[in-house]
């Protein structure tokens, strides 16, 4: 009998598994810094919530503003691309020569279209509207003149300049005041909103570094000893700003929840409202786009605070060669 033990045999083509590439070790490092910080946010839900929630109001407030300007700038739009100048012939002028000045003002470059309304309608109207039927009854003689409806598709100041030059024109009545005043307040509004965006936004920085700065101090002994093992900054930097990504990402997430509710609570009241108007006006939303905007806004400064905040902690501990 042969105790002798058999001879492995030898394959000449496998080959040991050679070392890793320096770009695996590092998706490596960084895909573990990805899931470990998220455990870590996970681990602690309260802490979590009452920060994504404080950075989520402070993202909602300035983009709930700046949706608010965004529908009221939409409904301005719609004033002005239906703004009207509106021509008060004199009462002596004929029906035909008012049908001939209506195709007259029609040809112009600047009009884009011409509505005459005769004294017969525009008192059909009145009477509709100031319910003073007995009134009008006893007057001998229709007091309203001929009017000429103008949308202009153009310049509508210098339409109503150059209309006021016609003979027959006793009246042009053009209110632009109120829309210069209106783009202003707009103006200013969005300044505002700005103005909210970047103040809230560093809030919600501060709101974040502030978090990481804590789970920094909580581990301040195992960056000590990583330290003294020769890692590197960004080694040690890695898994807290993936820790601000996080909370960066659920902020934008939660703000845009937040509108989104507010926007269904609004919605209601407002089309009735409009309704009593006659007018259609709804609430526009936000489109993926600039919801996608809001997410990797929210998402880059979650990020920025703990690359901050755990930089300047670093070059405070990091040792010195002595």
């Amino acid at each position: 009998m042969n105790d002798t033990a058999p001879t492995p045999k030898i394959e000449p083509n496998r080959r040991a598994p050679g070392p890793r590439s320096g770009v695996g070790i590092w998706l490596d490092q960084h895909l573990y810094s990805f899931v470990s910080s998220l455990g870590r946010a996970v681990r602690r839900p309260w802490s979590t919530a009452l920060t994504i929630g404080v950075m989520a109001v402070a993202f909602a407030l300035p983009l709930g503003l700046w949706l608010a300007l965004g529908n009221v700038q939409h409904f301005a739009g719609n004033v002005q691309a239906s703004r009207q100048v509106d021509v008060f012939l004199k009462l002596d002028t004929p029906a035909e020569r008012a049908q001939a000045l209506a195709e007259q003002v029609r040809g112009r470059s600047d009009v884009a279209s011409v509505e005459l309304r005769t004294p017969e309608q525009g008192l059909a109207d009145f009477r509709k509207l100031s319910g003073l039927d007995a009134a009008i009854d006893a007057l001998d003689d229709n007091p309203l003149p001929a009017q000429l409806i103008v949308i202009p598709s153009g310049d509508d100041a210098a339409l109503a300049d150059a209309l006021k030059q016609l003979p027959e024109a006793d009246t042009v009545q053009h209110d632009a005041v109120w829309r210069q005043r209106l783009d202003g307040w707009l103006h200013f509004g969005t300044r505002l909103a700005w103005v909210l965006a970047a103040l809230f936004g560093l809030g919600a920085l501060l709101v974040v570094g502030n978090t990481v700065r804590l789970d920094i101090q909580s581990r301040r002994e195992e960056i000590g000893v990583l330290q003294l093992l020769g890692a590197t900054d960004g080694f040690i930097r890695r898994p807290f700003i993936y820790l601000g990504a996080w909370y960066g990402l659920g902020a934008g997430v939660l703000a845009l929840a937040l509108v989104i509710g507010a926007g269904i609570a609004l919605r209601a009241p407002l089309d009735a409202l409009a309704k009593s108007y006659g007018s259609s006006f709804a609430l526009d939303g936000l489109d993926p786009a600039r919801a996608g905007l809001v997410l990797v806004a929210a998402l880059i400064i979650g990020w920025l605070g703990a690359w901050w905040v755990t930089g300047h902690y670093l070059r405070q501990t990091r040792p010195t060669d002595t």
